[in-house]
This record gives structure tokens, C-alpha cells and sequence, in this order.
């Protein structure tokens, strides 16, 4: 996998830290978009700029994804993984939830990974290759207080399936990884009363942590799986199969 270039949005923290930190140990050189300048720029620092570059964009604006496109294939002639781990939350009861909330939760979830799969795609067809993760959650499936989120989070599902169909004859892989209860600053946030509740509806009766993302989505990029594209891979503690709360 040496000298490959890999993409990864919302690399600057949690989930999106750990996959750039996993990519870079196996060889990949990695480009950290995030919206973060100062996150991001430490990140980078501790990975080191030799094995790493900090782009700042914001993927939801089209013209700051193509000006991001432009300026990668400039600089290294090729796209070889697109990571898609951006994303934001902004939970609530349907009756309480502003419009705005719902738009800009789509905006950056679904929009902003449409549009950064639009300009991968676009170079990984002429290229013949390319691989392609998108970021779901198992909360896709739905999540009280997240109907904006889980309706996102079911188009990545959607996104990936449709693009696995027409960038196949390309010998472009494209699948989605659904975290389920990862242990991150934002689940730090909640109230003690509430993680344990989470935590106990778990059949293992644990969190996930970020490296658990990344030990995936490092093996679907792999060349090990050529004749996988299209599916949803769970790293959720089994949440997916049943359990509820």
C-alpha cells in the first residue's frame, strides 16, 4: 500500500483522527480535511508532514470540494481512498427541532459525502481504481431524537449502495462502515445517567473505540478485498442485531 493516497474528512478528532492515524501505519500518505485549523494542524503535527498534509474545507460548499479535488490531483496525481467520517449532530424530539437543524445535519452528513464522492468518482473511473468508505451509524436505523441524523446516516447507506453500482465496472470498491457506541469526546458529553443506560442496552455491554473504526475501514481499502463493494460493514458491539433501549 505504499505511496497510495488516501482522503479522510473530519480527521482531526475521534473516529477520523484514529483512521488517519491506522491509513498512515499502513503505508498511505493522508490528506486530513477538516474545518478545524487548529485540530486539524495538531493532528498533523503528531502524524508528521512527511506522512500527512491538512487541507481546510468545508465539504458541504461545492466550490471549496472542487478547489480541494483541483489541488490534490495537482499535487499528487491520483486518488487512490476516500474516507468520508465528516459529520455533525444536532439531536432532539421532532416537536422541538428547528428546520435549520434538519437541513444542516443533511447539508453535512449526506450533501457535503455526495459531493466528495462525486469528485473522487470522477478521477477513480479514469484512474481504474479507487476505493471508497463512507461513515454511516447503526443509528440509520433509527435513534429517538435523531430523526435528522438517522435520516443522513440511512442516505449514506443509500449513497454507497447506488455508487457501488456504477463505479463497479471501474474496479472501484464503495462500502460504508456503521459505528455504533464509540467512546469519544462527544459521548464524554453525556450525562453519566445516560451512557450507562447505552451502555447497558450493548450485547457486550461496552463502548467501541475509535481504533475499532479504523481497524475496518483499514482492512476494506486493503487489496484483500477486491470483490467486496456495496455493504455495510457494523462495528457497533452487536446493537444492530436487535438490542434496544
Amino acid at each position: 500500500m505504499e505511496k497510495q493516497i488516501a482522503i479522510v474528512t473530519g480527521a482531526a478528532n475521534g473516529i477520523g483522527k484514529a483512521i488517519s492515524q491506522r491509513l498512515v501505519a499502513d503505508g498511505l500518505f493522508v490528506l486530513l480535511v477538516d474545518v478545524d485549523p487548529i485540530s486539524g494542524n495538531k493532528t498533523l503535527a503528531e502524524i508528521g508532514t512527511d506522512k500527512a498534509a491538512f487541507y481546510l474545507t468545508d465539504i458541504s460548499d461545492e466550490s471549496q470540494v472542487k478547489a480541494l479535488f483541483q489541488s490534490i490531483e495537482k499535487s499528487y496525481g491520483q486518488i487512490d481512498v476516500l474516507v468520508n467520517n465528516a459529520g455533525i449532530i444536532r439531536d432532539n424530539m421532532i416537536w422541538n427541532m428547528d428546520s435549520a437543524d434538519f437541513d444542516l445535519v443533511i447539508k453535512i452528513n449526506l450533501k457535503g459525502s455526495w459531493l466528495m464522492c462525486r469528485e473522487a468518482a470522477r478521477i477513480m473511473k479514469q484512474q481504474k481504481a479507487g476505493r471508497i468508505l463512507n461513515i454511516s451509524s447503526r443509528a440509520w436505523m433509527g435513534n429517538k431524537g435523531q430523526t435528522n441524523y438517522s435520516a443522513s446516516k440511512a442516505g449514506i447507506i443509500g449513497l454507497t449502495r447506488a455508487l457501488a453500482l456504477e463505479l463497479g465496472p471501474y474496479n472501484v470498491s464503495v462500502n460504508a462502515v456503521a459505528p455504533g457506541l464509540i467512546d469519544t469526546a462527544l459521548t464524554k458529553e453525556l450525562k453519566k445517567e445516560v451512557l450507562e443506560k447505552l451502555v447497558g442496552a450493548q450485547p457486550t455491554k461496552t463502548m467501541g473505540k475509535p481504533e475499532d473504526v479504523a481497524h475496518m475501514v483499514s482492512f476494506l481499502v486493503s487489496p484483500h478485498t477486491n470483490f467486496i463493494t456495496g455493504q455495510t460493514i457494523y462495528v457497533d458491539g452487536g446493537k444492530s442485531i436487535g438490542a434496544g433501549i
